[in-house]
C-alpha cells in the first residue's frame, strides 16, 4: 500500500513538472524585417507606454469639456449638540410675565443637573435656541454661464492633444530605427560568424597542409608559425562574433518588447535588406519642412506657449456662474429622523454668481509678461528647430550617398581581395609566395568581408535614419 502511495506521488510530481516545464516554455517568433517592425511597435515598451500619453490626452479633453457643463452635487450633514449654545438676551426685551420667568427657571434647573456653575451677566437671560438634533440634505446644480479660461481652454483641446500624438510618432519611428538597426545587427553577426567559420575551415586546412609539408623538410617553420598566428587571431575572432550574437539577439528581443529569453527567428537576410535599403532616389525627395515630426513638435510647443498668453489674459475677465439649490431640514432633540412621522422642511435657492477681477496689484500683468516671453522662447526654438532639422536632412543625404558608394567600393574590394588571396594561396604552395605575403592577402580577405558587410548594414542604418527625417507616417498600434 505505502509503496503504491509513492509511485502515484512520484506520478503527480512528474506531471506537475512538466506542466511547469511547459508554461515556462519561451516563445518563438519568426519575423520578417517589416513583421519585426508592425510587431515592435504595437510591443515595445515605450511605444506603448507612449500610446497610454495619447489616451491620457483624450481623457484630459474631455476633462476641459466638461468643466462648462452642468455640474450636480449633493451633501447630507447631521449635527448633534453635545452641549447647546447659550444665547444672551437683555431682560429689558421682555416683560415680567410668568413665561418668561419659567424660561429663565428651566435654564437654570438644566445648568444645575449639569453641574455648570451659574454666572449670567446682570440685565440679561439666557436662552438656547434650536434643537439638540438636526439633519440637512441638499443638491445642487450649478452651471459655468461665462469663463474667458474655460474658453481658452476649450482651443487647447486640439493642441493638446496634437502634442501627445505627435510624441507617439516621433517614438515609434525612434523604435522603427532601434528595431531595423539591431534586426541588421543580429544579421550581420550571423554574417561574421558564418564567414569566420569558413575561413577557420579553410585556414586550418591550409595549416596542417603546411605543416606536413614542414615535417618532410620542404618549407620553413616560419612558414607554420606565420599561420597559427593568424590561425589563433581568427578563431578568436570567431569566439567574439559568436557572442556578439547571442547580445544582438537580447537587444533584438528587447527592441521588440518581448523578454530576453524568447526565440527570434529572422526570415529575411543582410543582402536582400542591403538591395531592398539601395534607393539612391531618395536622394531627390524634398519634405515641405512644416512635415517633420521634430518640426511639427517645437511648432506644437509653441502653440501650447501662445494658449498660456491667452489663459493668463482670460483670468482678467469675469466669470458668471448660475446654481439651483433644493434640500430638507429636519429638527429633533433625539434621534427620531428614521421615524416615519418625523417632519421634514422643504427649501429651494436659485441665484447667479458674478466674480469680477478688478486690482491684483500688477500680479496678473507680471504673470501674462512671463507667459509671452516663454511665448518668444518657443518661437525662437522653432526658428533654431527648422534650421536644425534642414541641416540634419542635409547631413543624412549626404551620409546615405556615402554610405551607397561605400557599398559599391567593398563589393568591389571583395573581388578583388578574394582573387589575390586565391592567387597568394597558389604561389604559396607553389614556393614562389612567402608565409608573409600570404598572411597579408589573407588579413586583407578577411578585412574586405567585414568592410562588406558593414557597408550593407551602413547602408540600411543611413537609409531608415534619412527616412525618419522624410517620413511623415503616423505609426501606431491600429496600422
Amino acid at each position: 500500500m505505502r509503496n503504491k502511495a509513492l509511485k502515484i506521488f512520484s506520478i503527480l510530481l512528474l506531471f506537475t513538472a512538466a506542466l511547469t516545464a511547459q508554461v515556462e516554455k519561451p516563445s518563438t517568433y519568426s519575423l520578417s524585417l517589416e513583421e519585426a517592425i508592425e510587431f515592435g511597435i504595437k510591443n515595445n515598451y515605450q511605444s506603448r507606454i507612449a500610446e497610454k500619453d495619447v489616451e491620457i490626452a483624450l481623457k484630459q479633453k474631455w476633462e476641459i469639456i466638461a468643466q462648462g457643463l452642468p455640474q450636480i452635487s449633493g451633501a447630507v450633514d447631521y449635527q448633534n449638540f453635545l452641549k447647546q449654545p447659550v444665547t444672551l438676551l437683555p431682560a429689558s426685551a421682555f416683560d415680567n410675565t410668568q413665561s418668561t420667568i419659567d424660561v429663565v427657571q428651566e435654564y437654570f434647573d438644566d445648568v444645575q443637573r449639569n453641574n455648570t456653575p451659574v454666572n449670567t451677566p446682570e440685565g440679561f437671560i439666557p436662552v438656547r435656541f434650536g434643537t439638540k438634533q438636526s439633519v440637512n440634505a441638499t443638491a445642487t446644480w450649478s452651471q459655468l454661464i461665462f469663463d474667458g479660461s474655460y474658453i481658452v481652454g476649450i482651443q487647447s483641446v486640439q493642441t493638446l492633444l496634437q502634442i501627445s500624438k505627435n510624441a507617439k510618432t516621433k517614438t515609434d519611428l525612434e523604435i522603427k530605427k532601434a528595431i531595423i538597426n539591431a534586426y541588421g545587427n543580429v544579421l550581420l553577426a550571423e554574417e561574421s560568424v558564418e564567414i569566420l567559420e569558413k575561413n577557420v575551415e579553410a585556414l586550418q586546412k591550409t595549416y596542417d597542409d603546411t605543416k606536413k609539408i614542414f615535417e618532410n623538410g620542404l618549407t620553413e617553420q616560419e612558414d607554420v608559425e606565420q599561420l597559427e598566428i593568424t590561425l589563433i587571431n581568427l578563431k578568436n575572432s570567431l569566439n567574439r562574433s559568436e557572442r556578439m550574437t547571442q547580445i544582438s539577439y537580447e537587444m533584438l528581443n528587447l527592441s521588440l518588447g518581448i523578454p530576453v529569453e524568447d526565440q527570434v527567428m529572422l526570415t529575411d537576410d543582410l543582402d536582400q535588406l542591403a538591395i531592398k535599403f539601395y534607393e539612391p532616389a531618395i536622394l531627390e525627395e524634398q519634405i515641405p519642412i512644416e512635415e517633420n515630426i521634430d518640426y511639427r513638435i517645437a511648432k506644437n510647443s509653441a502653440e501650447s506657449a501662445q494658449i498660456q498668453v491667452k489663459l493668463q489674459k482670460a483670468k482678467a475677465l469675469p466669470t458668471l456662474t448660475g446654481f439651483v439649490n433644493y434640500g430638507y431640514q429636519s429638527f429633533s432633540d433625539k434621534f427620531t429622523f428614521l421615524d416615519s412621522d418625523q417632519e421634514y422642511f422643504g427649501q429651494s435657492v436659485l441665484g447667479v454668481s458674478l466674480n469680477i477681477p478688478i486690482f491684483s496689484s500688477g500680479m496678473r500683468s507680471s504673470k501674462t509678461k512671463q507667459r509671452e516671453i516663454e511665448y518668444e522662447q518657443a518661437l525662437l526654438d522653432l526658428e533654431r528647430t527648422e534650421n536644425e532639422v534642414k541641416g540634419q536632412i542635409n547631413m543624412a543625404k549626404s551620409e546615405y550617398e556615402f554610405t551607397i558608394e561605400n557599398y559599391q567600393n567593398a563589393i568591389r574590394n571583395l573581388e578583388l581581395a578574394e582573387r589575390i588571396e586565391n592567387k597568394n594561396q597558389i604561389k604559396f604552395f607553389e614556393g614562389i609566395a612567402s608565409s608573409f605575403e600570404l598572411n597579408e592577402a589573407q588579413r586583407q580577405l578577411y578585412s574586405a568581408q567585414q568592410n562588406y558587410l558593414q557597408s550593407m548594414l551602413d547602408v540600411i542604418s543611413a537609409k531608415v535614419e534619412l527616412e525618419n527625417l522624410l517620413d511623415t507616417r503616423t505609426y501606431s498600434s491600429e496600422n
